[in-house]
């Protein structure tokens, strides 16, 4: 029986979790979970492989993963197995077979979705989903900032490479929706690149929040990337964000 490479959806809660990347043993992680799953279900050692590393806390309804197992019957019956196996807050959303396929090498874009609550009072629902806001938010400065992050640039101010020293990423889009009911609204912002830098998402958001709240202005917000400085901004909660989709060249 072959090895077949395998190319799986995965979401996840991670309010549980230090994160995708597997740590020391005793340290609960995304990456660790599935492997472990495999094992149960396959009686394989592997090494999953994850389209891109999400922080502690940090969730996702599109992370792309991959492995390589000898699996001798449907694809539908290995994600039945492994969900079965899998805590309730991980789950494969679909699986097939995908041979030389590599979820971080070929992908082209990320897409990231960052979730604000504003509102008066604690809104105890939200807790692990977003970032409450107390005080009202001026969307149109943070639509302004928004727009000036789009286009290929050097973001050296927003965050650091996971390897190397390359800051030059492209953003296609970066965009704030926002809802209301009763006295909650709801705010998301969708970005898409081709690559981030660490906490990259998660600090571009502290700084337009900072600026809807008149703490920054957009002058002042354009000059830092323009200038590639980091402002004092502490980083927005992670459990705001999740990685909401990785694009292919094959989708």
């Amino acid at each position: 029986m072959a090895v077949r490479r395998f190319r799986a959806r995965l979401a996840y809660d991670g309010t549980g979790y230090s994160g995708f990347q597997r740590q020391a043993k005793a340290i609960p992680t995304i990456q660790a979970e599935v492997e472990t799953a495999i094992v149960k279900v396959t009686a394989q050692t592997v090494t999953v492989i994850g389209a891109g590393r999400t922080d502690t806390g940090v969730h996702a309804t599109g992370q792309v993963i991959a492995f390589d197992v000898e699996w001798a019957h449907s694809d539908q019956a290995l994600l039945a197995a492994l969900n079965q196996a899998l805590p309730e807050d991980i789950a494969l959303q679909d699986i097939r077979q995908q041979e030389g396929f590599h979820p971080r090498f070929d992908a082209v874009s990320r897409i990231y979705k960052y979730s604000l609550c504003q509102s008066p009072v604690r809104q105890p629902l939200l807790r692990n989903r977003a970032w409450h806001i107390y005080h009202p938010l001026n969307g149109d400065i943070m639509a302004c900032c928004a727009a000036l992050l789009i286009g290929r640039q050097n973001f050296a101010a927003l965050g650091k490479p996971s390897q190397g020293d390359n800051t030059v990423r492209t953003i296609h889009r970066a965009q704030w929706e926002r809802s209301a009911a009763a006295n909650v609204e709801s705010w998301t912002f969708t970005v898409e690149a081709d690559g981030f830098l660490q906490h990259m998402v998660r600090r571009m958001v502290s700084w337009m929040v900072a600026a809807g709240l008149g703490r920054l202005s957009v002058e002042r917000f354009a000059e830092a990337v323009q200038q590639k400085t980091m402002l004092h901004i502490a980083l927005a909660p992670p459990q705001g964000l999740a990685l909401a989709q990785v694009k292919y060249v094959d989708e």
